[in-house]
């Protein structure tokens, strides 16, 4: 029989839960009756093996709680992504991203993280160079580590990755003969989709060692080594001149006091008359992104608003031509991923240990319910430099199959306006 809640635990619990709201929740601590707010109907109870944690849930809930769940010392009965979901909706976080501690976090993390040339090659392999065996249990074929586009919400993750490849492909209209340039360009999906599906030229710079590595045996292995240079270094570095810029997921990454960089490297590849996208994970409102993500998983990132965004932009005059918010897709990607994960957990936990293996399991739930919630959205941006004739009359085109009439009518179009 549980034993009933001491005095100062159950005042602690009641203080937890001003911090987090009142959320549909029971927390129990060890063997002990398990307290909730008043009048809701429990979704999942929280087993808390040592009270100390306690103090932490007071003061610092998200950072207090994803440590503790990834030390085992947290349990969830129950349905995590549930559970997730009804204290994202419950908890006034603005509170703590404005506690002293946070902002202290906040400024000590700019600067040991900060996105410099150095910098960034330490956070991206972090988070990248696990290991590509790693990526390889719970993403799809291509290794697509980004929002991918469901022509319907039954469609598989290859299906859909693929889908976004070429959806891409079509908001710039790629045509034959063309160069662009990826930056960021992950494990080398898109930069060989061009190549192969719409046969341009393409340079792909990656900071990342085990993903370049990848990317480039792919291109061996299909014969794309004429068309597709993959090149281990820093986007700032980029050279040359381009018909068209592309960047997927790679913002994420540049930190914001590096936009202005950005747009440099950007109106130095394709000057006024490329055209370009931006794919990115972003914010309605500016906020930094979770401390403890930071600290644990994605070190020395940010996530912008459309505004923060448009500092890459706005100092060259390219005009947007198209912005589309794809924040549900990303939600289900995720969906697929924390499955995967799932079922690969037993894995990851024998090669990379108990604590990791936890720890990546909250990372992507808690990213499923953060797109789910409307935390998080997912942005692509479609832009154009001043001398860039109109890539389409309408957004038609993005939907057909693409096809011989489809390019077709796009030539017609942009021969139309010369």
């Amino acid at each position: 029989m549980p034993i009933l809640p001491r005095c100062s635990d159950r005042w602690l619990v009641e203080r937890v839960f001003k911090a987090i709201g009142p959320a549909p929740i029971r927390i129990v601590l060890g063997d002990r009756e398990g307290i909730s707010p008043p009048g809701v109907d429990q979704v999942a109870t929280v087993i808390i093996h040592d009270r100390r944690i306690l103090a932490g849930l007071m003061l610092d809930p998200e950072v207090a709680f994803s440590e503790a769940y990834a030390a085992g010392k947290i349990e969830i009965r129950g349905n995590l992504l549930r559970f997730l979901e009804v204290v994202y909706q419950a908890w006034p976080g603005g509170k703590v991203a404005t506690a002293w501690y946070a902002k202290a976090f906040s400024k000590w993390t700019e600067w040991w993280q900060g996105d410099t040339l150095q910098g960034s090659r330490k956070n991206i392999y972090h988070h990248y160079d696990l290991g590509n065996d790693f990526y390889k249990l719970w993403l799809d074929r291509q290794m697509v580590y980004t929002c991918a586009y469901f022509p319907t919400p039954s469609a598989t993750i290859e299906e859909a990755q693929e889908a976004k490849l070429d959806y891409v492909c079509r908001k710039v209209r790629l045509q034959a003969g063309e160069s662009v340039v990826d930056a960021g360009c992950g494990w080398g999906a898109l930069a060989l989709h061009m190549a192969r599906n719409y046969g341009v030229n393409v340079k792909a710079f990656n900071v990342s060692h085990e993903q370049i590595l990848f990317a480039r045996e792919r291109a061996r292995a299909e014969g794309l080594t004429g068309q597709v240079e993959f090149i281990e270094d820093d986007y700032r570095n980029i050279r040359g001149k381009f018909d068209a810029f592309l960047s997927v997921g790679m913002l994420e990454h540049v930190g914001l006091k590096h936009y202005a960089e950005l747009g440099d490297v950007i109106h130095r590849a394709i000057g006024d008359s490329g055209r370009g996208l931006l794919h990115f994970i972003g914010r309605s409102h500016p906020v930094a992104l979770s401390r403890w993500i930071r600290k644990r998983i994605f070190p020395g990132s940010y996530v912008p608003t459309l505004r923060e965004a448009m500092a890459t932009l706005e100092p060259w005059s390219y005009s947007v031509l198209d912005v589309e918010n794809l924040r549900l897709h990303y939600a289900r990607t995720l969906e697929h991923w924390l499955d995967r994960f799932e079922r690969s957990q037993d894995e990851v936990a024998a090669k990379y240990g108990e604590w990791f293996a936890r720890a990546w399991r909250l990372y992507l739930a808690g990213s499923v319910t953060a797109f789910k919630c409307n935390t998080m959205q997912l942005f692509q941006i479609v832009f154009a430099g001043a001398k860039c004739n109109p890539m389409y009359w309408t957004r038609a085109p993005l939907y057909a199959d693409h096809s011989g009439q489809d390019q077709e009518q796009g030539h017609e179009w942009t021969h139309a306006m010369s």
